[in-house]
């Protein structure tokens, strides 16, 4: 039987055999999203905000404006827009209209209400990229909101991103958007290292790897069963956030060490004796492909049993870790396919979600010479029941949000207690 990946590729040529627009293959990161899209009844998009304060008086609005439209005039997946056509996902190349939205504050409002409200209200069909810009006027401040749909963009791409805004920016006012050899040379780059991911993954697309992950991720039979909040705080906002700041360890965590501490928080969240899945982004650009902006980063399930103690151990979870890695390329919807196959009732869905990042690929936007500063605005809708990031550099940075329609406050409180509590250097023994 044909692979997903391969099936994806007929679909894709018989569409595009006939067409005159520029339609784009997607890879299967992409696809995820695009289904998780298809799946949500409001059709919200995975959307990626990173917020950003200045001084205020500093920043030119209009002047940022045009700095990320030439951005998105250089970059194909920044000015495409995710789409299905006749049921095959595909980009639609369009035009750089990059948009520079002021939300109102309604009066006592604070700015990350108002931030909030914009973000909440994205509409599918506009540009992959777009941003906001208030005024805290408490701390004299203007914060931007740099904002990107997941389905164009992975972490890699937003490091670049952000410096090559803070780049555009410092250009004169009339520079060009981007000659059209230069348009024409990127979009072929782009259409090839999406090509050579897709090649990948239909090698990938093996009976053994199928097999591999059905067996690896057969305790999932269905969701874990997760506990109703006892009672919403009144007025509160869809998701509660915890963060902390602990001391790095020597030569830092490593990728399975962290997987292995995320145990505890699920064994606070599930209980004991659950197998709940955990993705987790993985991979990049294909081997020979230009170093292009996109979306190439391939989710992974990594089964985070619950068993006596805290699981398996951290030994254990690296040599399975590892294991896994040799089957990366194996794309997310495949895999999900392959476990149903083999009798699951798991769905696809993910219970938590964890990510990774060191201070080397966080720049700081930089705007005519001002550094901005880094801020979070919380309260966001949660595409799960639970997400963690860790930001490793001189110290360990740990943030863990949580849909409050799923899981009450005090137990995602214990629950990132328990994850500060596996994460400090002398309760860590992984190496």
């Amino acid at each position: 039987m044909p692979s997903i990946t391969s099936q994806y590729l007929a679909r894709y040529r018989r569409l595009t055999d006939d067409r005159s627009d520029t339609l784009l293959p997607v890879t299967g990161a992409q696809r995820r999203f695009l289904l998780v899209r298809s799946l949500d009844p409001s059709g919200r998009p995975d959307v990626v905000p990173m917020f950003f304060a200045f001084p205020h008086g500093s920043i030119d609005p209009e002047r940022l404006r045009a700095a990320a439209s030439r951005l998105a005039a250089r970059h194909t997946a920044l000015r495409s827009r995710p789409a299905v056509l006749r049921g095959t996902p595909v980009l639609r190349v369009a035009g750089p209209d990059v948009s520079l939205t002021r939300p109102d504050l309604v009066p006592g409002e604070p700015p990350a209400d108002a931030l909030r409200r914009a973000l909440d209200s994205w509409d599918a069909q506009g540009p992959p990229l777009r941003l906001f810009l208030v005024h805290d006027a408490e701390r004299a401040e203007d914060i931007i909101a740099v904002a990107l749909d997941h389905a164009v963009c992975d972490g890699r791409s937003l490091a670049r991103i952000v410096d090559e805004l803070g780049a555009a920016y410092s250009e004169e006012p009339t520079a060009s958007h981007a000659a059209p050899g230069e348009t024409a040379a990127e979009l072929a780059a782009y259409q090839d290292a999406v090509l050579r991911q897709l090649a990948a993954e239909e090698r990938a697309e093996t009976p053994e790897a199928a097999a591999y992950w059905a067996d690896r991720l057969r305790a999932l039979h269905a969701h874990a069963p997760a506990p109703r909040p006892a009672r919403v705080p009144e007025g509160a906002r869809p998701s509660g956030s915890a963060q902390a700041r602990l001391p790095a360890h020597d030569g830092g965590v490593s990728f399975p060490g962290l997987l292995d501490a995320c145990r505890a928080a699920v064994r606070e969240l599930y209980g004991p004796g659950r197998a709940v899945p955990l993705g987790y982004p993985w991979g990049g650009r294909p081997p020979g492909a230009e170093p292009v902006v996109g979306c190439f980063l391939n989710t992974l399930v990594f089964p985070a049993d619950t068993g006596p103690g805290h699981g398996p151990g951290p030994e254990a979870t690296a040599d399975a870790w590892w294991d896994d890695l040799d089957r990366a390329d194996v794309p997310f919807d495949a895999v999900v396919a392959a476990v149903r196959a083999a009798g699951s009732g798991w769905t696809g869905g993910l219970d938590g979600l964890l990510t990774v990042d060191d201070d080397s690929r966080r720049p700081p936007l930089v705007l005519a010479g001002v550094e901005g500063r880094e801020v979070h605005v919380d309260g966001r809708p949660v595409r799960g029941p639970f997400a963690v990031s860790v930001t490793q550099g001189a110290e360990i940075r740990l943030r863990m949000v949580w849909d409050r329609a799923v899981l009450d406050d005090e137990t995602a409180h214990r629950a990132f207690d328990a994850l500060t509590h596996a994460l400090r250097p002398s309760e860590h023994t992984v190496q």
